[in-house]
């Protein structure tokens, strides 16, 4: 599935952490969020154990401070959004809860950029060929995704992956809606090749910017810039052609998600209901919780 589908469709569950089988996998797995969150930048970084400690310590503040003060938004959010999923649906409706997503990861972002600046800083070059080496995997994992090797086969696991996060919310989707969704799908300006370029440009960007930090351990208000930068590229890239792509992709999926919304049934709408109110208690609880995971250094 393409990144602003998943925007798309992730907006009407307030927060990609949600596309989880069910309120328990919800729960748990936020609370391992930490150590989740620890890995991932150790996978990138390959962590020193002075880095492995600041990383820790920041994500548990910075996971304390969302939990408390995100967590419930992201509720209200959810509330709002049952009221809205019993009826039809407008693409500009489907689209401004794709901006109230993007404004609050926006936020989540922000709040870590500090702390995310102090690593950057640290880095040796052993850790940004380490960098550059894991965003070469992450190319080959995304050919493997999303270029297969024909059309064909390059929608059909599109559609595989949409159906699978739409079910998520709406229960079974039927034998004509996966056909509907598969023609809408079909027809979508999607193209993959372009993402991948635009993800390598990124990445080259990122890995220069990274080089540039070498040496300047005091530098954090220019790491906190460039980190910046790096959110408003992601947002919007720099590059108008691709800018232009970006905008009329995100405008043809909010009407796909939106006449595939309208297209569902009383009892699918009755189940995308009930799942997102299991969402919504689950992250007042969640709210209430003191956090349950503790971060570990060792890898795994």
């Amino acid at each position: 599935m393409s990144l602003p589908i998943r925007c798309c469709l992730r907006a009407w569950i307030i927060a990609a952490a949600l596309l989880l089988g069910g309120c328990s996998a919800l729960r748990l797995a936020y609370n391992q969020g930490p150590a989740l969150a620890y890995w991932w930048l150790d996978g990138y970084f390959d962590l020193d154990a002075a880095q492995a400690t600041e990383a820790q310590q920041a994500l548990g503040e910075w996971f304390a401070w969302h939990r408390t003060t995100q967590l419930p938004d992201y509720a209200a959010l959810l509330a709002q959004a049952r009221q809205q999923i019993v009826r039809d649906l407008s693409a500009a409706e489907v689209c401004a809860w794709s901006d109230a997503l993007r404004r609050r990861l926006e936020r989540g972002y922000e709040h870590g950029v500090p702390s995310l600046a102090r690593l950057l800083v640290s880095l040796t070059p052993q850790q940004v060929n380490h960098v550059e080496q894991r965003y070469r995997r992450t190319d080959d994992e995304f050919r493997a995704d999303h270029l297969q090797a024909t059309p064909d086969e390059r929608l059909a696991a599109l559609t595989e992956r949409t159906v699978s996060r739409a079910e998520r919310v709406y229960g079974r989707l039927d034998a004509a809606q996966r056909r509907a969704l598969e023609r809408d799908l079909a027809a979508s300006p999607f193209d993959a090749r372009g993402w991948l370029a635009e993800r390598q440009a990124r990445q080259r960007k990122i890995v220069a910017g990274l080089r540039a930090l070498q040496g300047r351990p005091g530098d954090i208000a220019r790491a906190e810039a460039a980190l910046r930068l790096f959110a408003v590229h992601a947002a919007q890239s720099p590059r108008p052609a691709y800018r232009r792509y970006q905008e009329q992709l995100l405008a043809y999926n909010c009407a796909l998600v939106a006449r595939l919304h309208n297209g569902t049934s009383a009892e699918q709408r009755r189940h995308a209901v009930a799942r997102l109110q299991g969402w919504e208690d689950d992250l007042r609880a969640l709210a209430a919780q003191q956090p349950m995971e503790t971060v570990r250094s060792e890898r795994p």
